[in-house]
């Protein structure tokens, strides 16, 4: 899957983002490594994931009573490698979720050339109480835009559930802030965390990102609006894999034969989305999901014929999407090694 990635690049790029994530893969048999989640509440797999942007590279099936950071910094090491062998100069961020707030991980990107890591961490009484002047702020602000429509809603309605409702439409107040910080013992050394506290109808939310990037290159709410909060689109990704390509398919008995099921799917994935990328470019579908290039191009009625010297594929004339094939076949013939 690497190679491909590589390939898809003309020349290196300035810099890329590699995302890690986890999710579930239910199981509805005795299948083999197999175990319940209580997070996930059911039986189910845990597959790893670490996608660059819409490239695929890496899908790992995982027994779902391991570490969620199992073999993470295994792949991380593996696949950083490879793109150092042909882009020495790119930049590297890596991104993660709480799971992967580890040690390890953060010590192995810091000892890297030009890696960085933008990683969620769990909230602690430690971090809540040297953020409390943030705190305070961010709820003086949101009741200052408060007031006024408490007092004009106390002169027009009587109910109180009325002014409940009537908070949820005040805008949230947030605030950002970036201190150093060190575990007693979990951490080898001082980090830089980005704490986000959001005050609004719901009280008190805060959430925290560990990074090696220094706030005198990027301050707190930008490192993490626009630094972190994009690895969501990760989620589209795995949508696609699952719901698309149906890579949850792993019911059969043995671990290993599930495992072969994930990869092919996974090449699948990586296939398609090479096709979209050379054969769909400036098309309607450039952007089109998966599933919607496999419904529209690829499930399609058509009549074969094969002959000595050719196969001719003949699709109906009414066909809406007639002209974006056409294009498609243009291209991919272009495309090396295709045949």
């Amino acid at each position: 899957m690497s190679n491909f990635f590589l390939e898809s690049y003309k020349k290196p790029p300035l810099s890329i983002i590699l995302d890690m994530d986890v999710t579930d893969d239910q199981v509805h048999g005795n299948q083999e490594g197999a175990f319940f989640n209580s997070y996930y509440h059911g039986v189910c797999y845990a597959p790893l994931y670490i996608f660059c942007g819409h490239h695929l590279l890496v899908a790992k099936l995982r027994s779902s009573n391991v570490d969620p950071a199992d073999g993470a910094l295994d792949e991380l090491q593996r696949i950083i490698g490879l793109i150092r062998e042909k882009w020495s100069e790119t930049h590297i961020l890596v991104r993660g979720d709480s799971a992967y707030a580890r040690e390890e991980i953060f010590y192995f990107c810091e000892n890297q050339p030009l890696v960085d890591y933008v990683i969620a961490m769990g909230i602690n009484g430690v971090l809540k109480l040297r953020a409390d002047d943030v705190i305070e702020k961010a709820k003086h602000e949101y009741e200052k835009k408060l007031a006024p429509i408490t007092e004009l809603m106390d002169s027009l309605f009587q109910k109180k559930e009325d002014l409940e409702e009537v908070k949820k439409l005040v805008p949230i107040s947030t605030w950002y802030r970036s201190i150093r910080y060190k575990t007693e013992k979990s951490r080898s050394c001082q980090r830089r965390v980005v704490t986000k506290v959001c005050y609004g109808s719901d009280g008190l939310k805060m959430r925290h990102v560990v990074t090696f990037l220094p706030a005198s290159k990027i301050p707190p709410s930008k490192l993490y609006t626009k630094k972190y909060c994009p690895r969501g689109e990760m989620e589209n990704r795995i949508k696609e894999q699952q719901l698309d390509l149906l890579a949850d398919r792993t019911s059969t008995q043995t671990f290993q034969s599930n495992k072969l099921r994930l990869w092919i799917h996974s090449w699948a994935y990586v296939l398609i989305n090479a096709f979209r990328q050379h054969c769909l470019k400036k098309t309607s579908l450039a952007k089109a999901t998966v599933g919607r290039i496999r419904l529209n191009l690829l499930k399609l009625g058509a009549r074969i014929k094969i002959s000595c010297r050719r196969i001719i594929i003949a699709i109906a004339s009414a066909c809406p999407y007639q002209d974006i094939l056409s294009i498609a076949n243009k291209r991919i013939k272009t495309i090396p090694n295709t045949g």
